[in-house]
């Protein structure tokens, strides 16, 4: 069986979307990651699999194949836990089949289910608008931030659990909103920091040297 969760990604500090392909079929156990994956998406796997048992969810011995379209963008980065494990549980019947073809889902996991914070939230949101987007699913940490893109419906989440039980109808979560100016005042001081941005070391190593120069 296949499925489609839609999912984002960064090259520097513009987004782009991603389709997590995930298909489970019978055949010798056995996982594979395609689509340009760094070996931080290769570890996916191990990740993935212990939070879904974790969760209290089973996990039958199965085939299962990933693939990260576009095929031919290096894909960095631990935030397609989320979309690969519902992918996956869709797969396994956990959660009902619905369509999701106007939500994007972002999320590392813990080994215990629970969804970690992910670093570039705010470029993938407003990339997502731009892509008409509907509604983000992410880390409940990352929700603040993200509802700073009007017109966008942000569901912040805490654990696997939760997720399933969302995307199954069985529980409510109010989408998350944030009152811009308020925020921009207590944050005044921005702290910048590189570790927003994806890639790009050769710029970034530029920028570090210009900066010591004139400091």
């Amino acid at each position: 069986m296949l499925s489609i969760i839609k999912s984002m990604s960064l090259q520097g500090l513009e987004g782009y979307l991603v389709d997590v392909q995930v298909d489970v079929a019978a055949g010798m156990p056995n996982w594979g990651v395609v689509g340009l994956p760094d070996i931080s998406v290769k570890e996916a796997k191990e990740r993935v699999r212990t939070a879904i048992k974790n969760s209290g969810y089973e996990f039958p011995s199965r085939k299962i194949i990933i693939n990260l379209a576009p095929a031919d963008t290096r894909k960095e980065g631990s935030f397609y836990d989320l979309p690969i494990a519902i992918g996956i549980l869709i797969d396994f019947g956990e959660i009902k089949n619905q369509s999701m073809a106007e939500t994007v889902v972002i999320g590392e996991l813990s080994l215990d289910g629970q969804i970690n914070h992910a670093n570039g939230i705010l470029p993938m949101c407003i990339e997502a608008k731009k892509l008409g987007i509907k509604k983000v699913i992410l880390p409940k940490k990352d929700a603040e931030e993200a509802a700073i893109v009007e017109g966008l419906q942000v569901i912040g989440v805490e654990n696997l659990q939760q997720v399933v039980a969302y995307l199954n109808q069985k529980e409510d979560i109010e989408f998350t909103k944030t009152n811009i100016k308020n925020l921009f005042y207590q944050k005044q001081k921005y702290p910048l920091d590189f570790a927003e941005v994806k890639g790009q070391e050769n710029v970034k190593r530029a920028l570090e040297i210009a900066a010591a120069r004139f400091a």
